[in-house]
């Protein structure tokens, strides 16, 4: 399956990925796991459970567009593992919007 993802962080800071392979889910969700801890991202919640989507759009907003920009393997993993979570083929993690779509 190919997989188009997209990270918006607002006008002009945009990045886009086309990935063959998303690789397991299991593995993308222990990476996001451990990116939440490493960046200290903070969460609230309702119900106080965090789900994927929220480890997602935290990741990209405590890494910044400036990682996306600079660390073009680990933005790369990122849109690989969100691929692999999400499992479809066309991805918009908007950060400035805190949402994403398919």
């Amino acid at each position: 399956m190919q997989h188009h993802i997209i990270v918006s962080f607002g006008k002009g800071e945009e990045f886009e990925y086309r990935l063959t392979d998303a690789g397991a889910a299991d593995e993308a969700r222990q990476w996001f796991d451990r990116e939440f801890v490493a960046l200290e991202c903070d969460v609230s919640t309702p119900t106080g459970k965090i789900l994927a989507v929220d480890r997602i759009l935290s990741v990209a907003k405590y890494a910044g567009a400036g990682r996306f920009r600079e660390q073009a393997a680990w933005a790369e993993q990122f849109a690989r593992n969100t691929a692999a979570i999400l499992g479809r083929d066309l991805i918009r993690v908007d950060v400035e919007q805190y949402s994403i779509g398919y």
